[in-house]
């Protein structure tokens, strides 16, 4: 690595750091003072709420706004280079403009990575320790009806195998209890099982659920067997964690996790399978658009322009904001309507990547 090329590549990275630990911090000053009555309640020590909450709040947000930050601060720091007339000099001295690209680019590469490395196995662990407080603390003083209470689901239904369908009136998220439970088994349409249970729940010493009030019929043609049981334990194919539709389950897993799930949801015909797709492909779209923003902000913030430092800067917001309203709407698009989620995922990149191959091309010449 040459003296110019350390240069930019050292620039680039620190200011990216600097500019992410001061919107942490920004961000966080104002979730404390909006959550403050919350944590009163909570009768939790700082150091308790930090551990609890903030060690999973901090990593949630700084990888929603990852791309937001990097965008940023290849703009503020090409734009300073600009205005100091070092981008000129630099190509006068004979470098192509290309040449003059490539730490750009080897830096955001490495953010890319880390962007795609943290969304895979860092992020998913974060994100499951802000649910669990947030439903602990924060939905429980929000004055939820049961109904209404995220922890709290009813009429669930999905297929378990090929041939089987389980049902369930209302299960608790966080006991992990339940009741009006049923299971039924067909083939050819023909009923041949069906077992049913008044209250279950997970017992987590044996690993298995414990059905409660059990009624088991099996039908052989015009035969039946009924066998009546005050408490089962059986062992299926479905866990607490399948159970849990709920907003935060698809965030909280790690990425092969989440493929195994996707696999089992697919096979249920789950109703949220769509959301869980967007969520698959946006941990590999998210960090590809790092690359793509550092270009257009390269291309954008290279020339000199009156105005300075703020005209780019204020430009690179604006363009910040259609990237994330581009981002939001397909992803609506794809969980409430018809729209196929790997093209939800991806067509911010498509779209914001035709636009940064244009402008590279432009400034090339």
């Amino acid at each position: 690595m040459k003296i110019l090329d350390r240069y930019i590549f050292v620039k680039y990275l620190t200011t990216f750091f600097y500019c992410l630990i001061l919107f942490t911090a920004m961000v966080v000053v104002i979730d404390i003072s909006e959550h403050t009555d919350d944590f009163t309640k909570s009768g939790l020590s700082t150091m308790q709420i930090f551990k609890q909450y903030y060690v999973g709040l901090i990593p949630r947000l700084d990888a929603m706004l990852f791309p937001l930050f990097v965008f940023i601060s290849v703009i503020f720091f090409t734009s300073k280079m600009a205005g100091r007339s070092e981008v000129i000099a630099i190509l006068s001295s004979g470098v192509t403009y290309n040449r003059f690209l490539r730490p750009f680019i080897a830096g955001a590469v490495l953010l890319s990575v880390l962007l795609w490395a943290g969304y895979r196995y860092v992020v998913p662990p974060a994100n499951k320790l802000w649910g669990d407080f947030n439903k602990v603390y924060f939905d429980k003083n929000s004055s939820l009806t049961a109904n209404d209470n995220p922890a709290y689901k009813q009429n669930i239904y999905f297929r378990i195998d090929n041939n089987s369908y389980l049902g369930i009136k209302s299960y608790d998220t966080i006991s992990k209890t339940g009741n009006g439970f049923f299971i039924q088994k067909f083939n050819d349409n023909k009923l041949l099982y069906n077992i049913r249970a008044a209250n279950f729940n997970w017992d987590t010493a044996q690993k298995k659920w414990k059905l409660s009030s059990v009624l088991e019929r099996t039908l052989d043609g015009l035969n039946e067997k009924v066998i009546k049981s005050d408490a089962k334990f059986i062992s299926y194919n479905f866990k607490p964690i399948d159970l849990r539709k709920d907003d935060y389950l698809k965030e909280q897993m790690t990425t092969p996790d989440l493929d195994k799930f996707i696999k089992q949801e697919k096979q249920r015909g789950s109703g949220m399978l769509n959301t869980l797709l967007v969520e698959r492909y946006n941990r590999d779209a998210i960090p590809a658009s790092v690359i793509i923003l550092t270009l257009i902000g390269v291309v954008l913030a290279s020339k000199k322009v009156r105005g300075g430092s703020g005209a780019h800067i204020a430009l690179g917001v604006v363009l910040s904001m259609v990237y994330i309203l581009f981002s939001r709407f397909s992803v609506v698009f794809a969980t409430k309507g018809d729209f196929p989620p790997l093209l939800a995922a991806w067509v911010p990149n498509i779209i914001f990547g035709t636009l940064a191959v244009y402008l590279w091309v432009r400034a090339s010449r």
